[in-house]
C-alpha cells in the first residue's frame, strides 16, 4: 500500500464522491507561461495535515491507496515518470479534498382538482470536493490545478462504486493536463 497521506487521500475522496458522471462538475486551470514539455519527472509531496471532513474516507487504505494509483495511471499515460521526492522531480503532485453536507431545496409542484399547489423538497447529502495540484519543483508555483466535485452517495457502500468515481474523476480531470 503506498503511504501518501491524507492530502492525497482526500483527492482521491473528493474524486469518489463524483456519484454519477453526468452530474460530476470537473475543471482544470493551466498557469499560462507554464512550458509542460520541460516536465519529465514527478513526486508526490508531503501530505496536507487538513482533515478530509468524513473519518469513512480519512481511515480508508483502499480507497487512498486507489486514487494514488489512478493519477499515478493518468499521470503515466501523459509521458510523466513518479521518481522519489530525493530525485529531484520536475513536478510535485498535491491532493486535497473535502466533504460537506448539502441541503438541497426543490420546488415540488402538484396538480389537482382544485388547481396547482406548491411543497418543498428537501434532499441533504454529502458532496465531496477533490483537488490534484502539480507544482513546479523549482520554482514553487502552482502550474495545473484540476478538481472534481459531486456527491458520495453511494460511493460509502460500495467499493466497486467507489473505484469507478475515482477513475472517472481522475480521467477527467487528466484530460485537461495539458490544456
Amino acid at each position: 500500500m503506498r503511504t501518501t497521506g491524507c492530502a492525497l487521500g482526500s483527492v482521491v475522496i473528493i474524486a469518489l464522491i463524483v456519484s454519477g458522471c453526468a452530474s460530476m462538475r470537473v475543471g482544470t486551470y493551466v498557469s499560462r507561461e507554464t512550458d509542460f514539455s520541460r516536465y519529465r519527472t514527478y513526486a508526490w509531496a508531503q501530505a496536507d495535515s487538513l482533515p478530509i471532513g468524513d473519518a469513512r474516507l480519512e481511515n480508508n487504505p483502499i480507497f487512498m491507496d486507489y486514487l494514488q494509483g489512478a493519477v499515478e495511471r493518468g499521470l503515466r499515460a501523459h509521458g510523466l515518470l513518479l521518481v522519489p521526492p530525493s530525485a529531484h522531480p520536475d513536478v510535485l503532485v498535491h491532493f486535497h479534498g473535502s466533504v460537506r453536507q448539502v441541503l438541497d431545496v426543490t420546488a415540488v409542484h402538484h396538480a389537482h382538482e382544485h388547481g396547482v399547489s406548491e411543497d418543498a423538497e428537501i434532499v441533504d447529502y454529502d458532496e465531496g470536493t477533490l483537488i490534484v495540484d502539480m507544482v513546479d519543483a523549482r520554482t514553487d508555483r502552482l502550474v495545473w490545478r484540476g478538481w472534481a466535485i459531486d456527491t458520495l452517495t453511494g460511493i460509502l457502500d460500495s467499493q466497486d462504486r467507489m473505484e469507478q468515481k475515482v477513475t472517472a474523476a481522475v480521467a477527467r480531470m487528466l484530460a485537461g493536463f495539458h490544456e
